[in-house]
């Protein structure tokens, strides 16, 4: 039987750890205050927001197919949401999942789906928000993010200050040379290729889109990652095909792991049940960025069809959707169809992936993974690029300068990953990402109202046979605090 509070009570009473390092750092905060504000979050918006990533799911569809339209001022929704999808959709996608499982068991599985669909509802928040504060730059494009509703709703630009080094160490230096160094490696193994040779590719490659500014970053990550996903997809459901005799089994190893449904004796259960509670709450929350204040950033840069702030919420619940329920069980397909899922043999990460698809199709799922691994990591460390873009100009306003400085600096990052061992950087930037979060839920807490107030505005002119349109001078308030250049 499922004893919750059995699980609970062994959760809430574990004494918090001594911290004397940054490794403790790391553990404290993604081992207790993030699984707690992250989780309280995901079930406050689903309430106030009345169950919207499931009662308007059809709905999130259907925006989603309209969102290649809009103005010609700015790059399109769909664009906006690949851009994001490009960041969420990484090496921990394939080496997170296979860790999870690793740690925690299948029934891990079970856990991210849950905090995905509790996350969609802080997805859409923290995007509504990003649109409805978004500002217009000098070259005419839209910048936004919970930096500048930080400043703008709350009227706090230390808070957007302190969310913007955060996310400019994590995601625009240190988070570029981890996926480089994952990209270095995957060929190093599969081909021989020097880790220097890589790194030289990887600079020139980056740089010419880099340089080509944010909407050149928008049309490359269009481009890219709906075939890179397909592609991924494709694999596992062949996989899934060749061994459909297996998947109910695999469904209910799943479920029985995560509710402890066969399992005897209160210790055993607590303890199998916890650890893939757990685990899959953390790896879950990692893969889909739901609450981080990332994804909001390139929400921001869209020209909404229909024109209003919530339209982009709808498409961005269906990015932290595609990452968990679409990607990441693909590649817990992978591995659970395998033989290769052996508690304590030490096989694990992207090795374990890797392992599981040459079982499937011989030699060639390794070089698979490897290809893969490129275009994962690649298109995230461009994405990753253009949210630290947005908030160093939210630093500085036009420092084109300082922007070339920083460009440079990225470059220097992703040929130092490339070459160099970045575990203990890793560390560093889950530290940085895990005060971002805090940061930014505290901050989507002191705006819900705001966010309840846009969900019904264009709620209400949906049932009147309306196109959602944003007219500002309905809430006084909003009229004061956006930039009227962008609404």
């Amino acid at each position: 039987m499922f004893d919750v509070g059995y699980i609970l009570n062994n959760i809430l009473t574990t004494p918090l750890p001594s911290i004397r390092s940054i490794n403790d750092l790391d553990v404290f905060i993604w081992g207790t205050v993030l699984i707690y504000l992250l989780i309280g979050a995901g079930i406050f918006f689903t309430l106030r927001l009345g169950f919207i990533q499931i009662l308007q799911f059809p709905h999130m569809i259907k925006v989603m197919l309209k969102s290649r339209g809009g103005s010609q001022d700015g790059i399109t929704s769909f664009q906006a949401f690949c851009t994001s999808l490009a960041a969420r959709v990484g090496t921990g996608n394939m080496a997170g999942v296979a860790l999870a499982l690793y740690l925690g068991g299948p029934g891990a599985i079970f856990w991210m789906w849950l905090i995905a669909l509790i996350g969609m509802a802080t997805s859409f928040a923290e995007s509504t928000l990003a649109q409805a504060y978004k500002k217009r730059d000098s070259h005419g494009n839209f910048r936004g993010g919970p930096a500048y509703y930080m400043q703008y709703g709350l009227g706090k630009r230390w808070m957007g200050i302190a969310f913007s080094l955060c996310l400019i160490l994590a995601f625009g230096l240190i988070f570029n040379a981890v996926q480089a160094n994952s990209i270095a490696v995957a060929f190093n193994v599969a081909f021989g290729v020097p880790d220097y040779v890589v790194g030289i590719i990887l600079v020139t490659t980056t740089s010419l889109i880099i340089f080509g500014g944010i909407k050149t970053i928008s049309r490359f990550a269009e481009l890219v990652v709906p075939f890179m996903a397909l592609v991924y997809l494709l694999v596992a459901l062949y996989v899934c095909v060749i061994n459909y005799d297996k998947l109910p089994s695999v469904f209910m190893q799943i479920i029985d792991s995560a509710l402890g449904i066969t399992q005897v004796g209160a210790g055993a259960l607590g303890y199998a049940v916890g650890q893939a509670l757990i685990e899959g709450i953390k790896r879950g929350l990692f893969s889909n960025e739901a609450g981080m204040g990332s994804a909001a950033n390139a929400a921001a840069t869209a020209t909404p069809n229909p024109p209003h702030p919530a339209s982009q919420g709808y498409v961005q619940m269906l990015g932290v959707f595609v990452d968990t329920m679409v990607i990441c069980t693909a590649t817990a397909a992978l591995i659970l169809l395998s033989q290769q899922l052996v508690p304590g043999s030490g096989l694990t990460s992207i090795a374990l992936t890797q392992a599981a698809l040459v079982e499937h199709i011989g030699q060639g799922g390794a070089i698979f993974i490897a290809i893969a691994i490129l275009f994962f990591a690649f298109t995230s460390i461009v994405a990753n690029y253009s949210y630290a873009e947005s908030n160093l100009l939210f630093l500085k306003h036009d420092d084109k300068t300082g922007l070339l400085i920083f460009r440079f600096l990225v470059l220097a990052m992703v040929m130092f990953g490339a070459l160099a061992k970045v575990k203990v950087v890793w560390t560093l930037a889950n530290v940085s990402m895990g005060f971002m979060a805090i940061i930014n839920i505290i901050a989507l807490f002191m705006l819900s109202g705001v966010v309840v107030w846009l969900a019904k505005d264009y709620n209400n002119q949906r049932k009147q046979g309306l196109v959602p349109t944003f007219d500002k001078s309905k809430h006084p308030k909003l009229s004061k605090e956006v930039d009227p250049s962008a609404w």
